[in-house]
């Protein structure tokens, strides 16, 4: 008789569902994107759509609009986020802390920025810009805090005690010792609320009213417009800033990590 071999799952099978996925929600809707860039309203193949978008002055003043705002959000995020993060480290209940400031991103952030339009209704406080950079920050902070807290959390205390021993008074410390290990903290932080600050919508339109849109506010208006070759074309757009964003970051982070070791 023959025998029966038994029957086991090997490590592949496991990864096939996550292949299958990235497949149909990740690589088939930027190949759609790719190919609508060429296509007219008709289906046939044309450079209308780069023409259209490269010559239209609203597109490309919306788009500096979004890296401006994106800019402004990711340094006040940085500036309020890293003095909490640090401060937060020193305490063995800092995890907890961190919670607190994580669990408003539990809600939808749709329903927080209506409280928020609320709230400065109630005061009496004028939408616009002001307004929508309060909100990119509320929305983001939780995003620069948290990978801040974590690398500074894991910093090893040994480092501080022998700068210290060597006469480093705090600012030294702080400055020449905490400062440059938490650099891939920094890092994460900036590319967690850049990238998504730049390619968000609806919150722009909300806590102004309608009369701020941002890049990704525009790629919706034209999707909706039925103009998909040029959404398209701003999709793809969007997608080379964010490599790019993505690319410079690592290189930077690198660099920095090869000075530390040095």
């Amino acid at each position: 008789m023959k025998k029966i071999k038994p029957f086991f799952l090997s490590k592949k099978v496991f990864g096939y569902p996550y292949v299958l996925f990235m497949l149909i929600f990740v690589i088939m809707p930027l190949v759609l994107i790719l190919v609508n860039a060429f296509l007219d309203t008709d289906g046939y193949l044309t450079l209308e759509n780069f023409k259209t978008f490269f010559t239209e002055k609203s597109s490309l003043v919306v788009l500096g609009n979004s890296l401006l705002v994106g800019l402004i959000t990711t340094v006040i995020c940085l500036l309020i986020g890293y003095p909490v993060a640090y401060i937060l480290s020193k305490y063995s209940s800092g995890k907890i802390l961190v919670l607190l400031f994580i669990l408003p991103m539990w809600v939808n952030f749709l329903i927080r920025t209506l409280a928020t339009k609320a709230v400065f209704v109630a005061m009496g406080v004028e939408l616009g810009m002001g307004t929508v950079i309060f909100g990119m920050v509320y929305n983001y902070l939780p995003f620069m805090i948290l990978p801040l807290h974590t690398v500074i959390s894991s910093i090893d205390k040994s480092y501080i005690e022998a700068a210290e021993d060597l006469g480093a008074d705090k600012s030294n410390v702080f400055l020449k010792t905490i400062l440059p290990l938490s650099v891939s903290g920094i890092i994460s932080g900036i590319t967690m609320v850049f990238i998504p600050t730049i390619s968000t919508y609806a919150i722009s339109q909300l806590l102004s009213n309608g009369t701020i849109f941002l890049f990704g506010d525009s790629i919706q208006m034209k999707f909706e417009q039925g103009l998909y070759g040029v959404g398209s074309i701003m999709s793809i757009v969007m997608l080379i800033f964010v490599l790019i964003s993505n690319f410079l970051m690592n290189k930077f982070s690198n660099n920095m990590q090869r000075r530390t070791i040095w």
